[in-house]
């Protein structure tokens, strides 16, 4: 499963954009939807990687028993869609460069699972590293 969200970040970092990937599965484990960040492509500062993701998924009757992965920690926006719409399970690449609204969604009742991934944290440092003021006007709080 994080091999999709990966893949999507790898796209996103190639278009110019943050490299944050993220894909939904259905209780069965069926790909739903996938995505990345496509905020700086789109111009539009809602575009997150889970955003876009569950957008791809279309109109569902419900998301109970649903699993977003994501490469990175979820951010306070995107932890509010997976509440909102009851995703049950959230599984993250990564939280070391950027530790979002996960513990919140876990004292919510979504089983949160934390791969501490190396390739994910590597890609979000180095993007970091080469594009502070980007990842700044996002998502990094400066």
């Amino acid at each position: 499963m994080l091999a999709t969200a990966l893949a999507e970040a790898r796209t996103g970092l190639a278009e110019g954009g943050i490299p944050i990937g993220a894909a939904l599965y259905g209780p069965d484990g069926t790909l739903l939807g996938r995505g990345h960040n496509r905020r700086v492509q789109d111009d539009d500062p809602t575009m997150h990687a889970e955003t876009a993701a569950f957008r791809a998924a279309g109109r569902r009757p419900g998301y109970l028993g649903t699993t977003m992965v994501t490469t990175l920690s979820p951010c306070w926006f995107c932890s509010g869609l997976v509440r909102q719409f009851g995703i049950s399970r959230v599984v993250i690449g990564e939280a070391r460069t950027f530790h979002g609204g996960h513990d919140w969604l876990a004292r919510h009742g979504v089983r949160i699972v934390l791969l501490d991934d190396p390739e994910c944290a590597a890609m979000m440092r180095d993007f970091i590293g080469a594009q502070p003021e980007l990842w700044h006007e996002d998502i990094g709080g400066k």
